[in-house]
């Protein structure tokens, strides 16, 4: 390598780090020729010799629709050990690589390869090479993404190498990024001269020159040209290395330039079959001579038995030198020899058309449906797009193009589905298809700007399909409209016209996404209704969808504990069948967890969730876990944590556009402005929440932060300003009994009662708030013993401190359970010392492993749990134990219970009660 020093030492740093079992990422990217291979063939060649397991895969055009193309490829050299993993991954991965009828869910394969390439970096370290990235079909890097997430724990390197201008365009999560850039001018010369030496001065000048620094020109131009540089004069470099490529197969032999022609056009066939279909194209027997020919020109060279180009500029430009007759010939000798895939077959079938071809565009339509029906979405949907290319009707070939984004979307692929989106002729939409095309424009694209126009856009096509009878895709996109009406607070008009749509149908009153939508959409004008109706209902414990939209939609009314309970339901279907993305909108929809107190398991489902949501590209959900994350931090006492999460969620671009998470980013403002004593800024941040031309406003949400607001308005001297934000409360308590108004009035009503009414207030909130609110019920006593001393009545005022202070610190409120403190202390009696709570010995991933190997689990079955491999759970394990002031898994559960029962060491008795 000449002028990549710097890259290759940082590279190596990489092999050391990993041979210590310390994994990583590292992206290689820049342009074509910019030696991104050479740079990935030499740090392999090194590792080689350094003793780790190298596993190469690439990314080839015309693979990257084929569902774990790249996957079987980087596999195939330790495909014995899937025999050796538990039967879930062994049966996962024996899908993923063609051994059953269906294609199997992309995680329960991440979880798989991630158990198999732990098995083998425990015997040697381990180098992933992966070449190509922005060709490598979505499967497989979905479980690349995966995989190289969870990697940092073992002996696991993966360096990719891609055509991208930024690691930010790089869907796996990357820890280092190295641009290549062109080489300078000495190192540019000193390559020269190494491969073309003695060249004349005017024509080294001129390649120098034309080269501009990049590797593959500086090697691959001598070749092309021996004494003038005319003919590459006014052409883009790409456009150079393609001619230069193309012209050394202009001399190859007849034979040979057929089976270049077939390997361009097929890369991934054997080469039994691809010197049968040589022959075929060249009249004339082709055998190994021919593959030798070109392995000897230098545009081919054999890994194994299988042939490769050099470089894929190699590809394209012997693909485009060929005539269109020829590659239609090569592409109709390539379908009659791959009957025994018929996905490729077909596609070949395809490729060879030269106009359109009805017959033939049925074919793929049906064998589209049957690979949905048999869960292969991924190879559905490029013989959906190509069945649009063969089609003449202007309206069907756009209802094909729709329905392959649609399935595009559901797996994520974001890029194909813009792709196909781009190829629709919206002139022609009907308007079954107009709702299909705004069902994938929300899962592709939330778009923040004019959300109100967004919502009546998809009610409109709601109706319009309904009435042209589209009932499988109406009540999706009228689902997904309420659902806007709740995340971007829709103003009155378009809730009133989501409903409106709904009431149009005369649908089932009970039915979930009635209640739902309704809930999302109005909830102070059916919420009422909905939770008398909810009241009633007994769902599917399985049926993970029904779950997910009741609990959803509980939460977004403020029943939190219906909701709660009906998410943890849905989650746990999720988690069963591996569906990560789904299982991570029902953790971010559990946030109001936090007012029940539940900030440990909000704290683990944040930080299990965002790694979810980032896995499988839900940037909305992950808004709402980094709003709990912060949450949960401000909560905890946790400052920097909670500036930091709050910080990182500002800074995404969606954040903006998304009042149900900034009412939440400027809760987390307010709370630590009030915990640090500022009380004034406190209030003023919490009565913006209340201002509707304030962008933390949310019309629903800001019931939540009602508590807050009285809070500081009591500390801040502003009761008087608080009771007039507040004046509307009562009112849509009575239209919306939900938990979270009712502890919002209840609350409210007593800390901010005059002093001749507060005893009875403080007595009827307590009574009043839902009991598994014990967050909300330990603040009430906190203020009911404040509100005692004011009245120096310091001996009554310590048995509410005292219930609020356990409380707090058995929740883990930090803030509260210190003022609750100092509040005892006032009053005369001692508190003791505070007992550091279990939580704030353990990360939130060690404190799910404790506790569900306390509860018998095995590591393999928690790694199965928390999608994680089984030698992590053990690596947390070990770390554990000695926190926790342990030696074995057998004494898990009894030292969680006792750091449970005992949030502190309290001092036996207490000092004089003082005055008063």
């Amino acid at each position: 390598m000449i002028g990549r020093d710097e890259e290759l030492r940082t590279l190596r740093e990489g092999l050391s780090e990993a041979a210590a079992g310390h994994g990583d990422v590292l992206l290689v990217h820049g342009t074509a020729g910019v030696g991104k291979s050479a740079l990935l063939r030499t740090v392999g060649a090194e590792a080689v010799e350094s003793g780790f397991r190298v596993l190469r895969t690439s990314g080839v055009e015309t693979e990257q629709w084929l569902p774990f193309a790249a996957l079987q490829l980087l596999l195939q050299p330790v495909a014995r050990g899937v025999e050796n993993l538990p039967a879930p991954h062994r049966l996962a991965l024996s899908g993923a690589l063609g051994v059953t009828e269906t294609e199997p869910e992309i995680f329960r394969v991440g979880l798989a390869v991630l158990e198999l390439l732990a098995d083998v970096a425990e015997r040697q370290p381990v180098l992933l090479l992966l070449d190509d990235l922005q060709w490598i079909d979505s499967s497989s890097r979905d479980v690349l993404r995966f995989v190289t997430r969870r990697a940092r724990d073992f002996a696991i390197l993966a360096v990719c190498a891609a055509r991208i201008d930024s690691s930010a365009s790089y869907t796996p999560r990357v820890n280092r990024d190295l641009r290549l850039g062109p080489l300078g001018p000495k190192a540019s010369a000193d390559l020269l001269d190494a491969g073309a030496p003695g060249l004349p001065a005017l024509l080294r000048e001129h390649i120098l020159e034309r080269a501009a620094g990049n590797p593959l020109a500086l090697v691959e131009l001598p070749k092309a040209v021996q004494s003038t540089t005319a003919q590459m004069d006014g052409l883009p470099l790409t456009q150079r290395l393609e001619d230069a490529f193309a012209a050394r197969s202009d001399s190859a032999s007849r034979e040979c330039r057929a089976f270049l022609l077939a390997l361009a056009a097929e890369p991934t066939v054997p080469l039994n079959r691809l010197l049968e279909v040589s022959t075929h194209l060249s009249g004339v027997a082709v055998s190994v001579d021919g593959v030798q020919e070109a392995v000897d020109a230098g545009l081919v060279a054999l890994v194994g038995r299988t042939p490769e180009f050099r470089h894929p500029l190699m590809r394209s430009a012997i693909y485009a030198r060929a005539s269109v007759a020829e590659r239609l010939a090569t592409h109709r000798a390539l379908a009659a020899v791959m009957g025994d895939t018929p996905d490729r077959q077909l596609a070949h079938q395809a490729a060879a058309a030269i106009g359109p071809d009805e017959a033939l565009a049925v074919r793929l339509e049906r064998f589209a449906d049957m690979s949905q029906a048999q869960g292969k979405v991924a190879v559905a949907v490029p013989a959906l797009r190509q069945a649009a290319e063969l089609v003449h009707d202007a309206q069907r070939r756009t209802g094909l193009l729709v329905r392959a984004a649609e399935l595009s979307s559901g797996i994520n692929d974001r890029v194909q589905t813009r792709m196909l989106l781009d190829r629709t002729d919206m002139s022609v939409l009907g308007p079954v298809e107009r709702a299909r095309l705004l069902v994938v424009h929300d899962n592709a694209a939330f778009e923040p700007d004019e959300p109100h126009r967004r919502i009546h856009d998809m009610v409109t096509a709601a109706g319009g399909a309904f009435d042209a009878g589209g009932a499988d895709v109406v009540e999706n996109l009228l689902w997904r409209a309420a659902a806007r009406c709740f995340c971007q607070d829709g103003d009155p008009q378009v809730r009133a016209q989501t409903v409106a749509e709904l009431d149009r149908w005369n649908p089932d009153p009970n039915a979930p996404h009635v209640l739902v939508v309704r809930a999302y959409a109005e909830p102070f004008r059916h919420g009422a209704d909905v939770l008398l109706r909810l009241d009633g209902l007994e769902p599917d414990r399985e049926d993970g969808r029904i779950l997910h939209f009741l609990g959803d939609g509980a939460m977004a009314m403020g029943d939190v504990s219906r909701g709660a309970r009906y998410l943890g339901l849905a989650a746990a279907a999720w988690r069963s069948q591996g569906m990560l993305g789904l299982l991570a909108r029902s953790l971010a929809a559990g946030w109001p967890r936090v007012f029940l107190g539940q900030l440990d398991r909000v704290r683990e489902e944040s930080a299990e969730g965002l790694a979810l949501a980032e896995d499988t590209g839900e940037w909305i959900v992950w808004l709402a876990l980094k709003a709990a994350a912060g949450l949960v931090a401000a909560l905890r006492g946790e400052a920097e944590e909670a500036v930091r999460s709050i910080r990182e969620l500002r800074a995404h671009s969606l954040f903006a556009g998304m009042p149900f998470v900034t009412v939440v980013a400027q809760q987390v403002d307010g709370l630590l402005a009030l915990f640090d004593g500022h009380t004034t800024e406190a209030y003023d941040i919490f009565a913006r929440a209340f201002d509707p031309a304030d962008a933390g406003y949310h019309s629903v949400s800001r019931w939540l932060l009602a508590p807050d607001l009285v809070d500081a308005a009591v500390a801040a001297g502003t009761v008087e300003h608080a009771r007039e934000l507040l004046a509307e409360l009562p009112r849509l308590a009575g239209r919306l009994p939900s938990e979270m108004m009712v502890v919002a009035h209840a609350y409210t009503d007593a800390v901010l009662a005059p002093d001749d009414t507060a005893e009875e207030r403080y007595a009827a909130a307590l009574t009043a708030l839902p009991v598994s609110w014990t967050l909300s019920r330990a603040r009430l006593h906190l203020h009911h013993g404040r509100w005692l001393r004011r009245q120096r009545r310091n001996v009554d005022a310590r048995n509410p401190l005292r219930t609020a202070r356990d409380e707090f610190d058995r929740i883990g409120a930090r803030p509260w359970a210190e003022l609750a403190r100092e509040q005892l202390r006032a009053t005369g009696e001692s508190s003791g010392r505070r007992q550091a709570h279990t939580s704030e010995q353990l990360s939130a991933q060690e404190m799910q492993v404790a506790e569900l190997a306390a509860q018998g689990l095995s590591n393999r079955e928690i790694g199965q749990r928390l999608f994680i491999s089984h030698r992590t759970v053990g690596a947390h394990l070990y770390r554990i134990y000695p926190r926790l002031g342990i030696t074995s898994r057998g004494k898990l559960a009894a030292a969680l219970a006792a750091l449970a029962a005992l949030p502190e060491q309290r001092a036996e008795g207490t000092l004089s009660e003082g005055p008063g």
